[in-house]
């Protein structure tokens, strides 16, 4: 094999493992924790996550083997379902990444009217279009034999050799694709998110306003306490810009590369080089890893949820974690200090502000 052919197969094999147990966890959160389950957005999380989950069990593996044996991963019957799979659950993702903006940027927008525009309901039919959008492109791709394995990404996908006979119809089958999926949920996203960073600039500016006139008022305050408060201040700023910058551009960054091959090989009959092709593959692939990240482990509600079934697992209790902490820190037990035991909370005791006896 060649360097970068191991390479691209030890990136593929990292990829897989990461997004396993990433969505794996994501979805144990997602049965073990009832609010979770409650909120509208659990839906397209859900959704965006079987999709992660069905892309890395089926289509990454077969990916992994072409690419390491260089030839067809299974028979034509077998690479036409693995291609539907293909078209179908990456079309089904980023779907559900638009769905999730525009649920964001609804709860940002108008957060006193939220819950009256989504609803379970409302949920339900946009994930409802998902599958629909979904279904037709791979069905009409599977039906018209678009679809086999393509040695340039060494993987079953839509593959110009047996589009041929139907060079204009696949072009066109072709642009619409990319465009009814990749540009729209661009576009949904820009525009939602911005207007999301928009909101929460605004915000900002307020509560910045208050925190100096606070400042100016405290004129005792001490000068670690001041830049304390600046210091968070600049971090509220630059949060919301992180976050925002996050979203647009893990989308843009592993899927724009393999969507501007697919067009280029429409339009440029040239060679493309074998390794650039795997490699906006396997950046493709690389989004179902990033996803639970990206829209829901680094959540507090679910950083919260794995902690607890973490403490479940280790069968210990968060209070004796904190107890040992606190102990470990002070080295010795202060009488006005709070006593928290493995059992209970117990001998709770009011700080002593009397004066010492001489």
């Amino acid at each position: 094999m060649h360097t970068a052919d191991i390479a691209a197969s030890v990136l593929l094999l990292g990829i897989i493992v990461v997004s396993l147990l990433s969505n794996v966890v994501v979805l144990i959160c997602f049965l073990y924790n009832p609010e979770i389950r409650k909120q509208v957005p659990g839906l397209f999380i859900l959704n965006l996550t079987f999709c992660n989950l069905l892309l890395s069990v089926s289509n990454m593996p077969l990916t992994l083997v072409g690419l390491i044996t260089k030839g067809h991963p299974g028979g034509s019957g077998f690479c036409q379902i693995v291609g539907f799979l293909d078209t179908f659950l990456t079309t089904n993702s980023m779907l559900s990444m638009a769905a999730l903006s525009i649920d964001r940027w609804v709860a940002v927008v108008f957060p006193l009217s939220y819950h009256s525009r989504i609803r379970h309901r409302d949920a339900v039919i946009a994930l409802g279009y998902t599958w629909v959008h979904s279904l037709c492109f791979s069905t009409v791709a599977t039906c018209s034999s678009w679809v086999g394995y393509h040695q340039l990404y060494a993987s079953c996908t839509l593959c110009n050799v047996r589009a041929n006979g139907a060079g204009t119809q696949f072009i066109i089958f072709t642009v619409l694709l990319h465009s009814l999926t990749f540009l729209l949920t661009l576009i949904v996203l820009c525009v939602t998110y911005l207007k999301v960073l928009k909101v929460a600039r605004f915000h900002c500016k307020r509560i910045d306003v208050i925190t100096m006139q606070t400042l100016v008022l405290l004129v005792d305050i001490h000068p670690s306490v001041r830049q304390k408060c600046l210091d968070e201040q600049k971090r509220r700023r630059q949060r919301a810009t992180k976050k925002i910058s996050t979203f647009i551009g893990t989308f843009v960054v592993c899927f724009a590369p393999y969507v501007i091959t697919r067009i280029i090989e429409l339009f440029c009959p040239g060679p493309i080089s074998p390794h650039w092709g795997v490699l906006s593959k396997c950046l493709a692939y690389s989004k179902a890893a990033s996803d639970p990240f990206v829209y829901s482990l680094l959540r507090h509600q679910y950083r919260k949820t794995c902690s607890h079934l973490a403490n479940k697992v280790l069968k210990r209790s968060p209070l004796n974690s904190s107890s040992r902490r606190v102990e470990n820190s002070t080295g010795r037990n202060d009488n006005n200090s709070t006593t928290i035991t493995t059992n209970n909370i117990t001998n709770i005791q009011p700080p002593n502000n009397k004066p010492p006896v001489p």
